[in-house]
């Protein structure tokens, strides 16, 4: 099916409306003039947006809803459980029912041109970075973001020449993009319960690779490098097509001159913090490049990116201190932001991490314990579960168990006792997770002051 194929009175049924990545193709649509409404099971910041701009929203589950039997087309997140009441109805209802990914696929189709953004760690920043590029070379573009920029937001559309979006691995998604230029920033194990096995995560990101009309892979990225003869970017790497020389950390903000085949062609200081991101504006920088864009705009674009909310996001302080939250869910992430942290800490630094989902938990259980019993000043926090039924084989008290340095919080009340007794005048508390830690750090915020 294509997007050409629905007229403007298609009437457009999201499940799972207030998630970050529906919420931006429900804009996207609503903006191209379509019929569209939607449910989730909470409020949120996007349900509110949404509404805001003349979207129905409904909050909760209802097979028996209006919209539902009205709509055209029902659109539904991976995360929604296959008995939803809602996704039942619309089968019963013989209705033309798809899936997030192949909405986006479809959406996909309707530019000349599509940008897309693969990777375990740091899709959202780097398409982030792209987005500010294109505003910055004045390109007529859209953008799908699966986070929150503090410019753009989740959603944001000057025309629409380039579409720019994240290609995400769950499920093997990221084969449903067709793309013209394809950035991959590392592979590592994730989502495995989607995968038979670690070849096959790897497989699927070559396909995705060799499916692109061009493809920018991580030359310090063995899994990456591994995959065949594309284009790369690096810092270690002296063989990278682009590669990062002369970095300069102030204040754990890098600067650094990029090699492009070799010649030194510019240099960059980045206003996001974190190495992490020396990676995502070289794969940015690269991609943008392939599309004969000018490397003093290109670089200007890279410089006024600031940050994405949830990626080391500081939400305020308490007694001095300073509250960070980061979307770190992952082993390697966890390690990533508590050395950016330790960077820029001045008092002691504090660790809360939430475990997201028991079969990453599980999966990954000795990884996470080797990297969480390297923090001194650790609590881990009751697991979000996402989609998933409880198992206390990987579950978030079976982890703290298994780490033994660290106290376990099953509620906000723990933390917040903790916190008061605790934490000083230039401590960090860094919260960590993809999870509803972000809302509690901002309820325990509320309630220390």
């Amino acid at each position: 099916m294509r997007l050409k194929e629905l007229d403007k009175n298609t009437k457009i049924y999201f499940i799972g409306i207030g998630g970050i990545s529906m919420s931006a193709l429900a804009k996207y649509l609503f903006h191209k003039g379509y019929d569209v409404s939607g449910s989730d099971f909470n409020r949120s910041s996007q349900t509110e947006n949404l509404l805001q701009m003349g979207v129905r929203v409904f909050i909760g589950e209802d097979g028996e809803r209006e919209s539902l039997f009205e709509a055209d087309l029902i659109v539904y997140t991976d995360a929604i459980p296959k008995e939803n009441r809602e996704l039942a109805r619309a089968y019963a209802l013989k209705k033309r029912v798809c899936s997030r990914a192949e909405l986006l696929e479809m959406i996909c189709k309707e530019f000349p041109k599509v940008i897309s953004v693969a990777g375990s760690h740091g899709k959202t920043t780097c398409t982030s970075m792209c987005a500010h590029v294109f505003h910055s070379v004045n390109a007529p573009f859209t953008a799908h973001i699966g986070g929150e920029d503090r410019a753009f937001g989740n959603y944001f559309s000057s025309g629409e020449e380039y579409f720019l979006t994240e290609a995400c691995e769950y499920k093997k998604n990221l084969l449903k993009v067709p793309s013209d230029v394809a950035i991959l920033l590392n592979i590592d194990k994730d989502h495995m319960e989607c995968y038979k096995n670690e070849q096959d995560l790897v497989d699927s990101f070559r396909a995705y690779c060799e499916k692109a009309k061009a493809a920018f892979v991580c030359a310090d990225d063995e899994k990456c490098l591994s995959l065949g003869d594309f284009s790369t970017f690096g810092i270690k790497n002296p063989l990278s097509d682009y590669r990062a020389v002369q970095l300069r950390a102030n204040g754990e903000r890098y600067s650094f001159i990029i090699e492009e085949y070799g010649k030194q062609l510019c240099q960059v200081r980045l206003n996001a913090i974190g190495r992490c991101n020396v990676y995502n504006a070289l794969a940015a920088f690269a991609a943008m490049r392939s599309l004969g864009f000018d490397e003093k705009e290109i670089v200007k674009g890279l410089e006024d990116f600031q940050s994405v909310r949830r990626r080391f996001e500081r939400i305020g302080g308490y007694k001095g201190s300073s509250f960070i939250c980061d979307y770190a869910h992952h082993p390697r992430e966890i390690l990533s932001t508590v050395k950016t942290a330790k960077g820029v800490c001045r008092g002691k630094l504090y660790v809360v991490f939430q475990p997201h989902t028991y079969s990453r938990t599980k999966f990954l259980m000795k990884e996470f314990v080797n990297v969480l019993r390297g923090i001194e000043n650790l609590v881990v926090y009751k697991t979000f579960p996402a989609r998933e039924k409880f198992d206390a084989e990987g579950s978030a008290k079976r982890l703290s168990q298994n780490v033994g340095t660290c106290l376990y919080a099953e509620n906000v009340y723990v933390l917040k006792t903790w916190l008061k007794a605790t934490i000083r005048e230039k401590d960090i508390v860094l919260f960590l997770g993809a999870g509803d830690i972000y809302f509690a750090a901002q309820y325990l915020l509320n309630e220390l002051k």
